[in-house]
């Protein structure tokens, strides 16, 4: 069964996820991270930018078929034609559809009270489904 675990309290909610898809890729993990349109481009340029020292290989779904074979962060606004199933970052706000084929499901909260009522909504439809959640609030975090 799928695991999955909501981050809460994300001050900078792309921020995190880069910091998040960098330790994700140090460890070999392939990620798909899905979101609204707007928010995987910004998030694109932030990966090129968030760290001088270090870089996230990613790509946008809609790449050449071989470059997101070989990227191990894909960026999709749908994850139906993705062919990473190992680990999933929710940056949107409903539950994506076919989600129970990765592996693991993170979804990330920030601070805002608008993305906590959905993160309530998506807990509870994860529940309704027998899936048991991780909990982890990033208030409680020193550093990454």
């Amino acid at each position: 069964m799928t695991e999955v675990a909501f981050h809460f309290n994300a001050p900078d909610s792309l921020a995190y996820a880069c910091r998040l898809l960098r330790k994700a890729v140090g460890s070999g993990a392939k990620v798909v991270v899905t979101g609204p349109p707007d928010t995987l481009r910004e998030l694109d340029a932030l990966l090129w930018t968030f760290s001088a020292t270090d870089f996230v290989p990613h790509c946008l779904a809609d790449s050449e078929a071989h470059v997101v074979a070989a990227s191990p962060v894909v960026l999709a606004t749908s994850i139906a034609s993705t062919s990473h199933q190992q680990v999933l970052l929710n940056l949107g706000r409903l539950v994506p559809e076919g989600f129970d084929r990765f592996e693991r499901v993170i979804e990330l909260v920030g601070q805002d009270e608008q993305q906590r009522q959905l993160a309530r909504a998506r807990w509870k439809q994860y529940t309704d489904r027998g899936y048991a959640i991780t909990r982890h609030d990033l208030t409680l975090k020193t550093s990454d």
